[in-house]
């Protein structure tokens, strides 16, 4: 039974991304999936969130070094809203600004489950560390 997906720098692109988040919709053993590298975009990014949003086994998403935007970001913590299983988020080395981290903070007002959402060298300036502001910060 597999747990652990580890598929970091491998170019799978959007299309990897999105049969990817297919197979999180009806998947009920893996814990763990490292996607870093992989050149997702926000189009990954979204599919990849729309299969969390029925995934109840995902404990930890990398998606470092994606070139993942705001509206990546955003379609994240929308899933995060409604995930009750994701404890760690990997978003460091995207290009996430201040709307990606203000969306990111407001999820987290909703969701019980995530206890670290990392973010380093991103694009988040004042207003997005503003965000933090919310009662579980970012």
């Amino acid at each position: 039974m597999v747990t652990h997906v580890y598929l970091g720098y491998n170019k799978i692109g959007v299309e990897g991304a999105k049969a990817l988040a297919d197979a999180l919709k009806s998947n009920c053993t893996v814990t763990d999936i490292n996607l870093d590298g992989n050149g997702i975009g926000d189009e990954g990014a979204k599919a990849l969130a729309d299969g969390l949003k029925s995934n109840c086994t995902l404990t930890d998403i990398n998606l470092d070094h994606n070139g993942i935007r705001d509206e990546g970001a955003k379609a994240l913590a929308d899933a995060l809203k409604s995930n009750c299983t994701v404890t760690h988020v990997y978003l460091n080395f995207n290009k996430i600004g201040d709307e990606g981290a203000k969306a990111l903070a407001d999820a987290l007002k909703s969701n019980k489950t995530v206890t670290d959402i990392n973010l380093f060298d991103n694009e988040i300036g004042a207003e997005g560390a503003k965000a933090r502001g919310c009662p579980r910060g970012l």
